[in-house]
């Protein structure tokens, strides 16, 4: 199925909100229904995240006729920071923006047409690009793990969140290096954590493990540990938002949990990200933004309310894993200790 495409001058989104009973796509037209389908996670992770806001820049090109380049250039500032401020964590965002704004900052003197059909252009590459990024991934991580599997056997694999092509428009990172595996004979099963609030482990990574025919069990979130010490868990690997250049990881609410259990239990955890997903200019994961989203994300199954009325909330979307609990990274570039063997 189509995750992301863009058609006829609108962007067009697989909604992962309905996923995984029913399939169905949201149309966009401009930059703010763009900004609105990631806050609201019509599309979710990182990768897709900067993919989809990449087409919602190109859009904001043509949202109305502009008097002059001026006016135009500071439409297309305030379309940008909209749309940065969708999804605050995530720096594939802002990478996306920044290569959109400079092929933008190239364009002008050019017709609004010309410019918008130039900013399509580039977001169509770097979407190919990541797609083919996402590949590498999955071939390193697969390697990786084909040297574990000749000491263990087949793999008993850890998730947490979703990594595959629906976080990613592509292959997918920590899921796309499970597939790359699998396909190589050396997964024997996927232990899926539900991941709490919005359970994109239940809903998403189940779906896209059946869909690839790859053995799964879905696990409660506070399950992992017991495997672990039952030693039926043999390596743990996720995805990430951001990654801090000292090698701090930014990844979905009880990510630091499952790499301090991991620790404990010496299993290996790696860090399946794309180079776009390293921030250089930020020096730690302390530094790192965390966004806060609605309490009723908590409150709620599906519509169905699981507290009392005066509940209160705190929903951090994200957690800061740091380095010395990650056992490597896997990337497009190879498997690294730090980051800073990607510079």
């Amino acid at each position: 199925m189509k995750i992301i495409s863009f058609e006829n001058d609108r962007l067009i989104l697989l909604d992962q909100r309905k996923l995984p009973h029913r399939v169905c796509y949201v149309r966009i037209k401009n930059s703010e229904e763009t900004s609105d389908a990631i806050k609201d996670m019509v599309a979710r992770g990182a990768p897709l995240i900067g993919i989809t806001s990449c087409y919602g820049y190109a859009l904001g090109c043509i949202e109305k006729v502009f008097a002059s380049s001026a006016d135009l250039i500071k439409h297309m500032d305030m379309v940008k920071q909209r749309l940065l401020n969708s999804r605050p964590t995530a720096v594939n965002l802002k990478w996306a923006l920044d290569k959109m704004e400079e092929k933008f900052n190239s364009l002008k003197g050019l017709t609004q047409n010309e410019i918008f059909k130039g900013l399509v252009d580039t977001a169509d590459n770097l979407k190919e690009s990541e797609i083919q990024a996402n590949e590498k991934i999955g071939e390193y991580g697969a390697k990786l793990l084909k040297k574990i599997s000749r000491k263990k056997g087949k793999l008993n694999i850890l998730s947490h969140c979703n990594t595959g092509a629906l976080a990613t428009g592509g292959w997918g990172t920590a899921l796309g290096v499970i597939r790359s595996a699998f396909n190589k004979g050396i997964v024997k099963m996927v232990y899926v954590d539900e991941t709490r609030p919005r359970l994109q482990g239940a809903r998403l990574t189940c779906f896209e493990l059946k869909e690839a025919g790859i053995p799964y069990t879905l696990i409660c979130d506070n399950m992992s540990g017991l495997l672990m010490r039952q030693k039926r868990i043999d390596v743990a690997i996720v995805g990430a938002d951001r990654i801090a250049s000292n090698g701090d990881v930014a990844n979905k609410i009880g990510t630091y949990m499952v790499a301090v259990l991991a620790k404990y239990h010496r299993i290996p955890f790696y860090v399946a990200a794309p180079e776009s997903t390293f921030d250089f200019n930020t020096p730690e994961g302390d530094n790192i933004e965390i966004e806060t989203r609605d309490e009723e994300e908590v409150l709620f199954i599906g519509k169905e309310r699981i507290c009392l009325e005066e509940t209160r909330v705190e929903n951090l979307a994200f957690d800061i894993t740091p380095q010395k609990f990650v056992a490597a990274y896997i990337t497009e570039k190879g498997v690294i200790k730090k980051p800073d063997e990607l510079q």
